[in-house]
């Protein structure tokens, strides 16, 4: 059996990117060092916005080389998450306890799945999730954190921190599968008549508005254009009455450091860029994540945000499109139900009892919510 040993930073550069990157990959956008590194250099995940850094990398005594590595944020509220306990932090309260701090493993303000520990692989996945278990919940009850919430992992992830007591989740988003289409139009052949006809009216209506659109991939997105996209970008945080949890600084490092995984799509109208969606890519999906406009014009969200995003993955052969969280709206539109996971651990055991019974009741509520959604589909029945 390797002797592991294991360590807690408070920052991403504390990991140097070649140990990082080694482990983690670079296919996946929201692990990869640059993107952590980013957030933090950038001031997003920092003590002050409630994401501090706590990240854990596990050594082989034997070699002293990195074994493992897993982000972990010592978080002071639930903002930027997308795995809601806000009813179980007013519970505490109501009792007249603290729920913050608690530690969380996610990839910060992303709602998508992907792998969250990553191992080398001549170590022992259990012992390593074994040896981390042990290490977060010492800390937690050493400094008074609350809980652990493990956020969007695999599925295989989710399983295997089940078995080791860390309480499943499940909820659901909406994604695209493109099944070996050639175009759009062989796309909308899946559809019944109805629902073919109501997405080309949309896409027409847009059109008329004399809107046009350019793809900019990365390395082709200037400063200027930045700074538009930021402020669109903002702006659909502001009609909620709130500020985007991401700064101008964050996206132009992006730009920098990962060009490769990014590209835009811009909304013209008379000359003028009006509107902007930034997606994200791996070797096989497509993310679309942020999006903001000038004005509200009718259909242009769905035109900018998924019609051309399924445009681009047929086109370059992507075989999934992540467009976020929530959107029921997406399900006409050929957006698919599909689980999402998560692992929580709660260090106090009336409520680790309570918030169990609660995950058992909502896992019924969200097995029939998939099934109904399913049902929802445009595509054509045999």
């Amino acid at each position: 059996m390797t002797q592991l040993s294991l360590q807690f930073v408070e920052s991403i550069t504390e990991i140097s990117p070649a140990t990082w990157n080694g482990l983690a990959g670079t296919d996946n956008p929201f692990m990869r060092h640059e993107f952590l590194v980013a957030l933090e250099e950038t001031h997003c995940t920092t003590r002050a916005t409630g994401w501090q850094p706590h990240h854990i990398i596990v050594r082989s005594d034997d070699d002293g080389l990195a074994a493992a590595v897993m982000p972990l944020y010592l978080k002071t509220n639930s903002y930027g998450e997308y795995v809601f306990d806000w009813s179980w932090a007013h519970a505490y309260q109501q009792h007249g306890m603290a729920y913050y701090p608690k530690f969380v493993t996610s990839a910060p303000f992303t709602p998508s799945t992907g792998r969250r520990c990553f191992i080398r692989p001549d170590i022992d996945e259990s012992e390593v999730l074994q040896l981390i278990t042990e290490k977060v919940q010492e800390s937690a009850e050493f400094i008074q954190a609350s809980s652990w919430h493990i956020l969007f992992p695999t599925e295989t992830e989710h399983e295997q921190l089940n078995a080791l007591g860390l309480m499943p989740r499940t909820a659901c988003q909406f994604h695209w599968a493109n099944r070996g289409y050639s175009s759009f139009d062989d796309f909308l052949a899946t559809m019944s008549s109805r629902k073919r006809k109501n997405i080309r009216k949309e896409r027409r209506k847009v059109a008329e508005e004399g809107i046009h659109f350019r793809r900019m991939e990365g390395e082709e997105i200037s400063e200027t254009i930045w700074q538009e996209f930021y402020t669109f970008y903002q702006s659909t945080y502001l009609m909620r009455g709130m500020q985007g949890y991401l700064t101008q600084d964050f996206f132009l490092q992006l730009s920098r450091t990962m060009p490769k995984q990014l590209f835009m799509i811009c909304a013209e109208q008379d000359g003028k860029l009006i509107a902007a969606a930034l997606f994200f890519k791996s070797s096989d999906t497509l993310f679309g994540r942020y999006w903001g406009s000038a004005q509200d014009y009718q259909f242009l969200h769905f035109e900018t945000c998924y019609y051309q995003g399924q445009d681009y993955a047929i086109e370059h052969g992507f075989k999934y499109f992540d467009s976020g969280a929530q959107g029921e709206h997406k399900i006409q539109r050929g957006f698919e139900p599909i689980f999402t996971f998560s692992n929580h651990w709660i260090a106090h055991p009336g409520f680790r009892a309570a918030v169990q019974h609660f995950l058992d009741e909502e896992a019924s509520h969200i097995k029939n919510y998939k099934t109904e959604a399913a049902s929802l589909l445009p595509f054509k029945t045999s």
